[in-house]
């Protein structure tokens, strides 16, 4: 379950981050010599918009889809909900996080954690449940 949206709230301009250089994730980079002076969080994660929200995942119900506890995710309200996208819902008055599955022209919410048993929810618009934004990224803590 997540709490609650989080708005973003006024962010500093100059926020930037200097970018040292590409890091292989395999063999090495041939492209080391390749330099960009810095990356702008707000602009690539497109935090000024005002449909951006930000919410902190809880719960393992979606570690087969890459998100983890505690991770935070950035999600757009005006962003049109689509076969295979994360979103999140309100379901039963509490928000959570779940892929849109649509089955036969029906939409289901459906975790995705093979460990765990999670019944997928019909998102008919029925009982209550919204798809409330899609999840566009997401930003983890390695230390944590």
């Amino acid at each position: 379950m997540l709490d609650r949206p989080i708005p973003i709230a006024e962010i500093s301009s100059d926020l930037r981050l200097q970018i040292v250089g590409a890091a292989g994730a395999g063999f090495p980079s041939p492209s080391q010599d390749w330099r960009e002076d810095a990356i702008d969080l707000v602009e690539l994660l497109r935090l000024d918009r005002a449909a951006s929200f930000v919410f902190r995942v809880s719960g393992s119900s979606m570690l087969d889809a890459g998100l983890f506890d505690n991770d935070v995710v950035v999600v757009d309200r005006d962003a049109k909900p689509a076969n295979g996208r994360i979103v999140i819902a309100i379901v039963d008055g509490g928000f959570v996080v779940r892929q849109l599955v649509i089955r036969q022209g029906v939409p289901y919410l459906e975790a995705r954690n093979a460990r765990m048993v999670y019944e997928p929810t019909i998102a008919d618009g029925e009982m209550g449940i919204e798809i409330w934004g899609v999840v566009r990224a997401s930003v983890r803590n390695l230390q944590a």
